[in-house]
């Protein structure tokens, strides 16, 4: 059977695109390795964060978002250092993609039935100069349904389309091969699995019973990113943020394997920026996990104090939410691969979230009523089950004890209890005024003079050892792996380069696997909020050019 266009992996870049296509009337092949229940991919499991630039919720708030200064922090962040290379498409992939950000993407989102949270996060805040990294005002906006919000007005056009026998998608379909003939991508081998009876997120059954082949204009290949490789991701692991830690946690299910990369490799697609990666420092192991090795990242506020393995606090830009690469960068060049927040109760209950959709499941629910809970007292019901049943956490009335759960938490005696006091003293000297010398104490007064920050973000600045503010709280931090930054160049209708710069016949690709456009339209940082955006615009473009 021939088909219009193939498209390989129904996550989010693979929805987009593939509704695009149903809109164009096209005849299209759906195909994914995980059963039907998995449709949405990673974007299901996410916190539905997307990067706006002048929307009408920052403008509520009082936040004055322009493209030009989107750009300058985009620009910044990256650091394109490879532009007449592996940066050169990447480079006009970020151009496009500001663009949607400040133009159309709120418009077509809205069209969607897609909404969003009217606090609006501010993720990334960089810590250095203004041309430098990180977002110069909160653009984190939440879709209201996170993640399966996002993702329902795309799956729900793909299965109703399927239904009406308008395309064909076919679950448990993995790819091997892609077909070339005269290289010209013509089409998909690969192998039928048996069927899997299992919950969303779950490891699934690689049992072969059958093979297929199918022919197609065009195959767009949407299939992910490498981060539950923990392998590949060690052996792509940049020397610039030292050697790749023993243990990390994993923040995407299995699937998420990188076997298409390699598989598109083979028939000459060029993969850029392998170096470049995104993974977090605020990882927790899933008291209740998922998948295999289940890591959950802490969304922190800029209150808590951060220590390496052996007690010395991390100096700027290495604050909660501000250099995710820097601090990385910071904990792998102690030689250890965790790191601690020392926090009171009054922190915690106000400036802890965890990302993921089953994490927040009032914001997912869309429960109004439950929203509303999180400015009563006490950390989110989430959070303080992880408080309660996580391995990483320490409570209590005396920083004595605390420091010595710590030490008892990873078995040695790396922490002192007084070079621990004796830090945290110094800090807590500098909230007697308004103004400090301390970098982290002034960025915790700038935030909340943001009404968002100020509201559910940031505690009131006080002293961690006060005991009114108590227990104190210690939290190991884990390492987490979740996006590759870097991937199969693209040129801007999304067509596969090859080692020449000349694009390949009958191939494309959008997503992740894209490095969400052009092979790294992030550079070397991101934004966030970019992910999710990446997919929506990588699958929009794709979708686009071949409805033509």
């Amino acid at each position: 059977m021939r088909y219009d266009v193939i498209v390989v992996g129904a996550g989010l870049a693979g929805l987009v695109a593939t509704c695009e296509l149903i809109d164009a009337n096209k005849k299209v092949l759906l195909v994914d390795q995980e059963p039907k229940n998995s449709i949405g991919g990673q974007a299901f499991w996410s916190f539905g964060g997307l990067f706006l630039v002048d929307s009408p919720e920052q403008r509520r708030l009082g936040i004055k978002d322009s493209k030009a200064l989107a750009w300058q922090d985009w620009s910044g962040t990256a650091g394109f250092d490879r532009l007449e290379d592996e940066d050169v498409m990447a480079y006009e992939w970020a151009k496009a993609y500001v663009d949607f950000a400040a133009g159309e993407k709120y418009s077509w989102l809205q069209s969607k039935g897609i909404r969003f949270f009217p606090v609006v996060g501010w993720a990334e805040r960089g810590g250095s100069l203004a041309g430098g990294h990180g977002n110069s005002v909160p653009r984190f906006h939440i879709v209201w349904g996170t993640g399966p919000g996002l993702v329902e007005p795309f799956s729900n056009q793909v299965l109703q389309a399927a239904s009406e026998g308008k395309i064909d998608y076919k679950p448990r379909h993995q790819v091997t091969e892609l077909i070339t003939i005269d290289g010209t991508v013509s089409g998909i081998r690969g192998n039928i699995l048996e069927a899997a009876t299992i919950t969303r997120g779950e490891e699934s059954s690689r049992v072969v019973i059958d093979h297929f082949e199918y022919h197609a204009d065009a195959v767009v290949v949407a299939s992910g990113g490498i981060g539950a490789n923990i392998e590949l991701v060690k052996k792509n692991w940049p020397s610039r943020l030292g050697t790749p830690p023993k243990n990390m946690v994993s923040g995407v299910p299995a699937y998420v394997d990188g076997k298409m990369l390699e598989i598109t490799e083979e028939i000459g697609g060029r993969i850029v920026n392998r170096d470049r990666m995104w993974h977090y420092t605020e990882g927790l192991k899933n008291w209740n996990p998922i998948w295999k090795n289940h890591g959950i990242r802490i969304l922190p506020g800029p209150s808590s104090m951060w220590f390496d393995a052996v007690g010395n606090r991390f100096t700027a830009p290495n604050f909660p939410g501000f250099d995710t690469l820097s601090t990385l960068e910071a904990i792998q060049k102690t030689g250890y691969d965790y790191s601690w927040f020392i926090l009171t109760e009054k922190i915690i209950e106000k400036e802890f979230a965890l990302s993921g959709s089953e994490q927040n499941s009032d914001l997912t629910n869309k429960s109004i009523k439950e929203v509303l809970k999180r400015v009563l007292p006490g950390p989110p019901a989430a959070v303080q089950a992880f408080k309660d049943n996580g391995e990483d956490f320490v409570v209590a009335d005396n920083l004595k004890d605390l420091v010595m759960g710590m030490n008892e938490l990873v078995g040695s005696e790396l922490l002192d209890f007084m070079r621990i006091k004796e830090q945290i003293l110094a800090r807590d000297r500098e909230i007697e005024n308004k103004f400090s010398k301390d970098a982290q104490i002034t960025a915790i007064h700038g935030a909340r003079n943001y009404i968002g920050d100020k509201l559910i973000r940031a505690a009131k600045p006080h002293k961690l050892l006060d005991s009114k503010a108590g227990p104190l709280i210690a939290v190991r931090l884990n390492i987490l792996t979740r996006k590759t930054l870097g991937g199969l160049q693209t040129n801007l209708n999304g067509q596969v380069l090859n080692e020449y710069g000349e694009p390949i016949s009958g191939l494309f690709a959008a997503g992740e696997v894209s490095g969400f456009g052009g092979g790294g339209v992030h550079g070397y940082r991101s934004l966030e909020g970019t992910f999710l955006g990446g997919c929506l615009f990588t699958g929009l473009q794709v979708g686009k050019f071949l409805s033509k």
